[in-house]
This record gives structure tokens, C-alpha cells and sequence, in this order.
């Protein structure tokens, strides 16, 4: 009998434990790469300094789960939405060391998720520190109905405060528009609705904003009239081209055209996740300083010619390209640049063969100097739309601002 009793218990337990587990809590485990705020090849030591504080005050990277098959209670006759799980923080930012160059850095998570709000299907993630990071991808295992749950991020994540909205991903799963789970509409629309934007005010670098408009900022008109220009697009008969929209303010004396930005400032507006990374942007003002160094050369050159904007033989030519000193560029140097952390410096001292103070060689004459007279060349440059029998007589030109009469005859040169 008490044989039959202690069965009966155990088989009591085993019908009750499916029960608890539903009604239980999991703990799911999670890695997050991302990317501190950096300057070029360098992280931002004074930014990276000021998220630590704030850290240590209690204001962390905050994620939430969002569920994809139970509601939150709706109110106002608003449409349900996914119920968010309970509130977790990357662990060990304070203490985790990272290098002085611009990388990636994991982190771990463990976010609690009540099995009865059945599979989650987004991610809600609030930023409290100071400075802005670069959100690369977040894994998930042993997420209910999931497994694995793979999120593809890839974008900037400014502090909470800049925006009027969170920020939420997706798993990276392709749904079609019928089969998105009900409880996900409301985040995608105001997703997309972010994206949109209002149509109105200044977009600053947190604003995810793909907007367009015309181009009303060709002109200077507070300058004077002779610096007005009409709106490009926008017309009946020329309704494009169109740019993406900033949302600077209006000139004073046009107030249908934007004001411009001094020619040297680069923080034109462009969503900040479709700029140029660290390591492009270092490649990009690399060339520009090689850039400038091999036309340096040239200029000194020209400043002791008596025909300063002319090339006087075909040799002039040839000379921007070859001569000077052959940079070296073999094994070693390549294994030097392999050691140096940061892309500036390595696309400084890449030198590809090329010659010290030269223009690298042109394709069309790097194997024959007379390579762009031949017939063949004539073609190609006539099939890739280069046109050079497009020439036209010079009845004019400009000299410092002076308009110059040519004495071409047109009887002479047609």
C-alpha cells in the first residue's frame, strides 16, 4: 500500500511539474557585439570615461523582449501590441577593458522571460549613458519556441533622451506583410513612421530620417541678387532631381530657399547609420592627403613656367606620372602594415609601386605612352560615353574673373 502511495505521488508530481514549468521563468543568455562611440582609428577615451560613470550610477543599456503571441492590455482603443518582458542591462561594461583602437567589444545579458507570454519576437533597447555606440548583432539561446533568436542590428544607438521614441529590432527572420505576427504591426508601422519623419524641423545626426526634397539650396540669395538661384525639381516640367532633405533654416530674403553651410563643414545631415564607418572614413582622408601631396610638386613646377595653366608638350604630361623616387612595396612592407592597428596610417605608408611625389600611372598609358592616339582607344572611349570627337570652338574663356574674347576665327577653325 504505501508502495502504491508513494507512485501515486510521484506520478502526482510528474502531471503538476508541465504545469509549473508554463507558468515559470526563463532565463535566457545573450551576447551583444557592438562598438564604442570612437574619433577615426581611436576610441573616444572621454566618452568611453563618461558612460563608465554613468554605469556605475545606475544608467545602463536597458533591453526588454517583446512577445509576438501575447498582448499587452490595450487602452483607448488602441491597436494590442506585444507584451515586454521584464527589464535587463549589459553586464560588466564598467569593467571591461577595451583597446585603444576602434573595434568591436561583446558583452553578455541575461534577460528573464515569463514562458507564458509565449515567443518573443522583438527586441526593446533604451540607451542611458552619455555617448552614442554602434549596435553590430545580438544572439539569444534557448529562447522559448526559438532556440537561437539571431537580431542584425548595424546601427548607432544614441542616448534615450535624443529621441522621442524607442528603439526596436527585429530578429533577422523575412516575414511577408500577411504573415507578421498581429502583436508586431504596431512596432513596424512606427518603425516606418520614424524612418518617414514629419516632413518638418531641422534633422539632426540622431534623427533617422530618409526624407527628400528639392534643391532649394543651390543659391545664397542673403548675399545679394546676383547669388539667387531658382529651385531645381519640384516643377511641372522638371518635377526631379531631388536630395535628401536637412531641413536647415530658410534665407531671410527667399523663403523658399534653404541657407547653406560654409564650404568646409562636413556635418551635412545624412542618416547616421548611412555615413562613412571609422574605417572608411580613414581610408577617405588617407587618399586625400596622398592627394595633395603628389599635386604639390606640379604646382611649385608651375610656379617657375611662363605658361602656368598650359601643359606645353605631351612630356609634361607623362612627367606628372613618371621620374621621382620608387616607394618600396614588397613582402615586409606588407607584413609592417599588417601590424599597425589603425587604417590611416596603414593606407599612408601603402604605396602600391608607386613613385614618391607621382601621380599613379594612368591604365591607358601605363603599357604604351602612345596607347590613347590608337584607333582602337578612340572606340572605347567612343562606346563608354567619354566622346571625343565632342569638341567645339573657344569663343571665350575666363581669366581671373575677366572675360577674355578668343582670337580663334571661326572661318578658320569652323
Amino acid at each position: 500500500m504505501e508502495a502504491c502511495c508513494l507512485k501515486d505521488k510521484e506520478m502526482d508530481n510528474d502531471d503538476e511539474k508541465p504545469d509549473y514549468m508554463v507558468s515559470g521563468s526563463n532565463r535566457i543568455r545573450g551576447k551583444v557585439v557592438l562598438m564604442k562611440k570612437n574619433v577615426l582609428d581611436f576610441n573616444d577615451l572621454k566618452a568611453s570615461f563618461v558612460d563608465r560613470i554613468h554605469e556605475l550610477l545606475g544608467k545602463g543599456v536597458s533591453m526588454q523582449l517583446i512577445s509576438a503571441t501575447h498582448p499587452e492590455p490595450a487602452a483607448n482603443g488602441l491597436k494590442s501590441r506585444g507584451k515586454l518582458g521584464k527589464v535587463a542591462y549589459l553586464e560588466k561594461w564598467a569593467t571591461t577593458i577595451t583597446s585603444l583602437s576602434a573595434g568591436e567589444t561583446s558583452f553578455t545579458i541575461s534577460l528573464d522571460w515569463d514562458e507564458s507570454h509565449g515567443a518573443p519576437g522583438a527586441l526593446l533597447i533604451r540607451n542611458h549613458h552619455h555617448s552614442q555606440f554602434y549596435l553590430k548583432t545580438i544572439t539569444l539561446e534557448d529562447v522559448p519556441e526559438h532556440g537561437q533568436l539571431h537580431f542584425v542590428c548595424n546601427s548607432w544607438v544614441y542616448p534615450a533622451h535624443r529621441y522621442k521614441y524607442n528603439r526596436i529590432f527585429f530578429p533577422n527572420k523575412a516575414y511577408l506583410p500577411s504573415q507578421t505576427p498581429e502583436l508586431l504591426h504596431p512596432y513596424r508601422e512606427e518603425e516606418l513612421a520614424n524612418l518617414r519623419g514629419s516632413g518638418s524641423g531641422e534633422l539632426k545626426e540622431w534623427d533617422r530620417v530618409y526624407d527628400y526634397a528639392y534643391y532649394n539650396d543651390l543659391g545664397s540669395p542673403d548675399k545679394g541678387p546676383k547669388y539667387a538661384r531658382p529651385i531645381l525639381g519640384g516643377s511641372y516640367e522638371y518635377p526631379y532631381p531631388r536630395r535628401g532633405r536637412t531641413g536647415r533654416k530658410t534665407t531671410k530674403t527667399d523663403p523658399n530657399s534653404e541657407s547653406r553651410l560654409p564650404l568646409l563643414r562636413l556635418d551635412i545631415y545624412v542618416p547616421r547609420d548611412e555615413r562613412f564607418g571609422h574605417v572608411k572614413f580613414s581610408d577617405f582622408l588617407a587618399y586625400g592627403l596622398k592627394s595633395l601631396v603628389q599635386i604639390l610638386l606640379p604646382e611649385l613646377k608651375s610656379l617657375c613656367d611662363k605658361t602656368i595653366y598650359e601643359f606645353d608638350t605631351f612630356d609634361d604630361v607623362v612627367n606628372l606620372y613618371e621620374g621621382g623616387i620608387k616607394l618600396p612595396n614588397g613582402p615586409t612592407l606588407k607584413k609592417i602594415r599588417e601590424r599597425i592597428p589603425w587604417e590611416l596610417l596603414k593606407e599612408l605608408i601603402r604605396s602600391d609601386g608607386e613613385r614618391f611625389l607621382k601621380f599613379p600611372m594612368a591604365d591607358v598609358i601605363k603599357k604604351d605612352r602612345s596607347a590613347w592616339r590608337t584607333d582602337e582607344e578612340f572606340g572605347r572611349e567612343m562606346l563608354s560615353g567619354v566622346n571625343p570627337v565632342n569638341i567645339t570652338l573657344l569663343k571665350e574663356w575666363s581669366f581671373f574673373g575677366f572675360e577674355v574674347p578668343s582670337q580663334s576665327s571661326e572661318f578658320e577653325y569652323g
